[in-house]
């Protein structure tokens, strides 16, 4: 990455400025983690087409928010987000919009010298996300991922023993998502589980999993092979999802992501089994759990999680399992004013989008497909499968 704007000492002991364009839902957990980090960002503006969205926003976050009155005495409103980038420059725009938004108004963002904070997935097809890794590459700029996974307490640390050799090769690994939406969730908006501008529980729920699997086996996929199916919900594309993929380390991973289960019933879990420990993960109704165990069966998650709070001090680990998002903001920090990389950066964000579009190529082939994947994929291909 070339080394774009370095940070003044001035710009570095003054707080960044943040923009958020998207006042839906997931918007909430980004206000919450800029305020959180008061002393080091500043929120400046909210954007949103709905002009009543931001005010919306803001009263939903009135009771998490510390000094709330002077928080939105601060913040302005846009209708418009390329008029906020002439307006403010800000450092930060995190982009919340719909998938299918996401090219575009990241794209003119960095061209605008912004990082970004983007949320998952990167975009809607391989050349596209490939296209913003290149171009903040070009310009010096950061980008994010909202691979929330990936900034879960000591999943940084495992990450780091794996790299180091301490468990040994990964043998295999499994993946499953279990996030169950009701049909209402998807008739709230027009957009949500359509090819065009969402996608099913793949890529919408699934694919940040993949990318922590990425993560925790070091290594990249390089085939895929999977079956989709629309079971339960009244959606355009799928809401089950079952496959395979081998890793460049010869690692086996299969993965299930669905949202047909029950809502009250959210299950996201990762297995991962090494020469010398079985790595398990599991989240369970906003609950998570954590067990390494040893070929003798002793289990290392306390002593991991001693060194995670060492290393990060227990308010750290508090405000992460409370919202990863406040890890995310807080890495990116670091990698602005250190001229460094975000742990979920944006070489993440598109191997993690070409891993999704390898499985919907996958079925529609019905065949096993190779990864990197050749050419461009765009989701939409996917509208003329039937379900």
């Amino acid at each position: 990455m070339k080394r774009g704007r370095i940070m003044s000492q001035e710009a570095i002991t003054n707080k960044l400025k943040v923009a958020i364009i998207g006042c839906g839902r997931v918007s909430e957990k980004h206000i919450r983690a800029v305020t959180g980090l008061s002393d080091r960002l500043s929120l400046l503006a909210l954007v949103d087409t709905n002009p009543d969205a931001p005010a919306h926003l803001l009263s939903a976050c009135k009771k998490k928010i510390k000094k709330y009155k002077d928080v939105c005495a601060s913040i302005k409103t846009y209708i418009d987000y390329k008029e906020m980038l002439n307006d403010l420059h800000p450092d930060i725009v995190a982009i919340t919009v719909p998938s299918g938004l996401h090219f575009q108004i990241a794209k003119d963002c960095l061209e605008a010298n912004a990082n970004i904070l983007l949320e998952k997935p990167m975009t809607m097809s391989n050349k596209s996300s490939r296209e913003l890794y290149e171009l903040a590459e070009s310009k010096g700029l950061r980008i994010a991922m909202g691979h929330i996974y990936r900034y879960f307490p000591i999943v940084s640390l495992l990450h780091e023993d794996m790299v180091n050799g301490v468990f040994g090769k990964a043998g295999h690994g499994s993946v499953i998502v279990r996030w169950g939406h009701e049909n209402e969730y998807y008739q709230q908006a027009a957009w949500r589980g359509t090819w065009k501008s969402d996608g099913g529980a793949l890529m919408n729920q699934t694919v940040h999993a993949l990318d922590l699997m990425c993560y925790l086996m070091n290594s990249e996929a390089v085939s895929v092979n999977g079956m989709i199916a629309r079971r339960f919900r009244d959606m355009e594309a799928e809401d089950t999802a079952m496959g395979v993929y081998t890793f460049a380390n010869g690692a086996l991973c299969q993965v299930e992501g669905t949202t047909a289960t029950f809502p009250k019933e959210h299950e996201a879990s990762f297995f991962i089994n090494t020469e010398n420990a079985a790595i398990r993960i599991s989240l369970y109704k906003g609950k998570p759990s954590y067990s390494i165990r040893t070929s003798k069966g002793k289990n290392l998650a306390f002593k991991y999680l001693r060194r995670y709070i060492k290393q990060n001090g227990l308010s750290y680990l508090i405000s992460v399992a409370k919202n990863p998002h406040y890890g995310i903001y807080t890495d990116l920090y670091r990698a602005i004013t250190t001229s460094t990389s975000p742990v979920a950066d944006g070489r993440s964000g598109y191997l993690a989008v070409d891993m999704v579009l390898g499985f919907y190529r996958a079925v529609l082939k019905k065949a096993e497909i190779e990864l990197p994947l050749p050419g461009e994929f765009k989701i939409e291909e996917m509208a003329k499968l039937e379900l």
